[in-house]
């Protein structure tokens, strides 16, 4: 453990007889980490145990070496986004971060200064000084995550941030949680859209009735999945010669030419042996298109986890 990490040992919360999340021993480092699980897997139970809105049934949590249970100092460096909307009757985004800001010990001119430029960042600056009542879903999420970055904090924690976005305003937020990671802070994200989570996460944590399932890089949790053989698809000129040399290894489950006789779709069990074996048949003179895996995602490796119906994500 080190006072740069996000740490849970044996932490769990009970609702009553419910379970919220059960047995959680985590680590996170810096960087984007995106929690994954159907609705009711414990996402938002961890997050609100990272803010110290709930408290542990059992065990330890260290948030940079700050326990959650020390609001005053948890926040100084810690910024909240839940996926609900709840703002004080008649205020306007502006005054929402403002007086956030205030609350926090900052001084007038400075709080001004803070709330605008958070503003800024999330593209909302012309609609500052409307009523948040007016703004649609996508503005609502846009204000809540400037008063959660506005105090420039270490730790971010953001509930479904994705939610209600159009298109562009989400390519844009998606670059301004990477700008944040590569600052060296903690971005923790919950998401049910699994190819952006692909795309942007350093690490994953996949959650499942309340248990911590398989945590880290999302190609280094497929690979410990090994009684699900990997699906690899290669395009070439010549598959069924491919295919031909391909079954002399053991760990080849399978082999099918596409459809459009292009190609073909592997199923292996090793793909480091594999791999290796495509390199050989290359440098003998095999002309390959292109080498890619087919379900090295978030989504694959939640189904050969916990089955095709263990949630809808």
């Amino acid at each position: 453990m080190t006072g740069n990490e996000i740490v849970f040992e044996n932490v769990s919360r009970f609702y009553g007889d419910v379970l919220g999340v059960n047995r959680v021993n985590l680590a996170i480092p810096p960087g984007i980490t995106s929690l994954v699980g159907p609705n009711g897997s414990g996402k938002t139970t961890l997050m609100n145990l990272m803010t110290g809105l709930l408290r542990p049934s059992q065990g330890r949590i260290d948030i940079l070496g700050v326990a959650p249970d020390d609001p005053e100092r948890l926040f100084r460096f810690v910024g909240y986004c839940t996926q609900f909307d709840s703002f004080p009757r008649g205020m306007t985004g502006y005054q929402f971060i403002y007086a956030y800001l205030r609350l926090h010990g900052k001084p007038h001119a400075e709080a001004d200064e803070m709330t605008w430029r958070a503003i800024d960042r999330v593209k909302l600056t012309d609609a500052a000084a409307r009523k948040i009542a007016g703004y649609s879903k996508g503005m609502r999420q846009r204000i809540k995550l400037a008063q959660a970055i506005c105090h420039n904090p270490t730790v971010l924690v953001l509930d479904e941030p994705l939610n209600g976005l159009d298109p562009l305003v989400r390519a844009e937020t998606i670059a301004l949680f990477r700008s944040l990671a590569e600052t060296g802070k903690h971005v923790i994200i919950s998401s049910h859209i699994l190819h952006e989570v692909d795309a942007i996460s350093d690490q994953v944590i996949l959650l499942s009735s309340g248990y911590v399932v398989a945590e880290g890089q999302i190609h280094g949790v497929r690979t410990e999945v090994e009684d699900h053989p990997m699906q690899i698809l290669i395009r070439c000129n010549r598959p069924g010669a491919l295919a031909s040399r391909i079954f002399e290894l053991d760990t080849v489950v399978e082999a099918c030419v596409h459809n459009d006789g292009k190609g073909l779709l592997v199923r292996t069990r090793d793909p480091d042996r594999f791999y290796l074996m495509l390199n050989r048949l290359v440098v003998d003179g095999v002309d390959l298109e292109s080498v890619a895996p087919a379900d090295d995602d978030v989504n694959s490796v939640y189904e050969y986890l916990i089955g095709p119906d263990g949630g809808s994500i």
